[in-house]
C-alpha cells in the first residue's frame, strides 16, 4: 500500500509558472472526458503504473486529466479508495486511480496495451 502518491504545501511562484506549461501541455485541445483529482491533492505523475516508476511531475491541485486507458499496477490507497488500476493521463504517463474521480471503482477507460 503506497502512501506517497500525493504531496502538500503550497508550491513557490517559480513552480506555479513550470506547473501552468505542464497544465496547458496536458490539457491538449481533444475532446476527451477529463476527471477531476481529489481536492486538496497534488498528485505524482509516473512512467508507469506504480510508485517505484520515475515521477515525470506533479500534478497542480484542481487540475482535472484525460484518461485514455487504464492498467493494472500496484496497489495504492488514497481518497477514492484502495485500488491496483492506474490511469494512463498521457503518453508514458501514469497516476493512481485512487486519487482521481471516475465515479467507478473499475474500468472507465479501454485497457493499455
Amino acid at each position: 500500500m503506497a502512501m506517497d502518491e500525493h504531496t502538500g504545501g503550497t508550491a513557490a511562484a517559480a513552480d506555479v509558472t513550470d506547473v501552468t506549461e505542464d497544465v496547458e501541455t496536458l490539457a491538449g485541445n481533444d475532446d476527451v472526458t477529463r476527471y477531476p483529482i481529489a481536492p486538496g491533492y497534488r498528485v505524482n505523475v509516473r512512467t508507469g503504473p506504480g510508485t517505484k516508476y520515475g515521477i515525470v511531475r506533479t500534478l497542480p491541485y484542481g487540475m482535472k486529466v484525460p484518461v485514455y486507458c487504464q492498467k493494472p499496477g500496484e496497489r495504492v490507497t488514497g481518497p477514492y479508495g484502495t485500488s491496483n488500476l492506474w490511469d494512463n493521463i498521457a503518453n508514458g504517463q501514469f497516476v493512481a486511480d485512487a486519487y482521481v474521480h471516475t465515479g467507478s471503482d473499475g474500468y472507465i477507460a479501454p485497457h493499455c496495451d
